[in-house]
């Protein structure tokens, strides 16, 4: 029979080795944002040589040369990034916002077609958006949308796969006796939700908005299609142009575009982790 000793050494070597795996995998996971970092601060010919986890001295010839060849073309880094955040901001927040109205009422109304309008919403989540773009196009096209940002924002609405993360975290975490007793207190539907529920899945709501913040910032197929004007484009689209004929043999002021690229990434997530953290201590204590 194992002593408390030699189980207090098990459970330490368990740990040890628990630690290491998740340092392993978490400089697996920085690897290319150093790579993209280091050589944002190298020089093409220094990139091309190969590679190096050691910073170099050329960030500020680099952004002076990323300035200035942007003259020659019809969009600038400043205006790109507006023109991504005038998308990503608004989307991120009807798509977080509807997903999880949906899925409320998905866990806590009771009808006759719940099944299937769940089972549709799966369905729905299968199907790549790819699949449906030239129906979608064409549709934008009648509407006269083309070339506007609204299509690139609306149909963030229609978030099947935050709907199927909403619901699932609302079965574990959201009992319906607590809607039934803000009902009896007398407030309303939207009110319950906004004051009630939406408090409780701040954890989930973080989360996703995270998601759905960098799969819409880095949306280049959708931009690509729907804007044709040069001054409308994308800070993607903005990038792609700089890795173009023209400035192919420039890789510093590519990784330079890449690095102001992830800024706002990362500061959205430091933003939110800390709901996450504070969702993930709350659901500890509460075990």
């Amino acid at each position: 029979m194992m002593t408390d000793e030699s189980y207090m050494r098990s459970l330490r070597r368990k740990r040890v080795f628990r630690t290491v795996i998740c340092i392993i995998f978490c400089c697996i996971s920085l690897l290319p944002f150093v790579i993209l970092c280091m050589n944002a601060t190298r020089t093409s010919d220094a990139i091309k040589s190969g590679l190096s986890l050691i910073p170099s001295t050329h960030f500020i010839e680099n952004w002076k040369n990323l300035l200035a060849k942007q003259n020659g073309m019809q969009i600038t880094l400043q205006r790109a990034t507006l023109n991504s955040l005038c998308i990503t901001v608004p989307g991120t927040a009807l798509s977080v916002y509807f997903s999880s109205m949906t899925a409320y009422g998905v866990h806590v109304y009771d009808f006759k077609a719940k099944k299937f309008a769940w089972a549709f919403i799966m369905a729905v989540m299968m199907v790549p958006s790819q699949i449906s773009i030239i129906g979608f196009y064409r549709f934008m096209l009648q509407l006269g949308l083309v070339d506007t940002y609204i299509p690139l924002i609306i149909p963030t609405i229609a978030a099947p796969t935050v709907v199927f993360f909403m619901k699932q975290y609302m079965e574990s975490i959201l009992s319906i006796e607590m809607i039934e007793a803000a009902r009896i207190d007398g407030s309303g539907e939207l009110r319950t939700f906004n004051a009630v529920v939406l408090p409780i899945l701040k954890p989930a709501v973080a989360t996703q908005a995270i998601f759905q913040f960098i799969a819409q910032w880095n949306n280049l197929f959708t931009p690509t299609v729907i804007l044709t004007t040069d001054s409308k484009k994308t800070l993607p689209m903005f990038v792609q142009l700089l890795s173009s004929n023209q400035f192919r043999t420039d890789y510093g002021v590519v990784y330079v575009g890449l690095f102001v690229a992830i800024i706002p990434l990362v500061i959205v997530y430091l933003i939110l982790s800390k709901y996450i953290v504070a969702g993930v201590a709350l659901g500890g204590v509460k075990g």
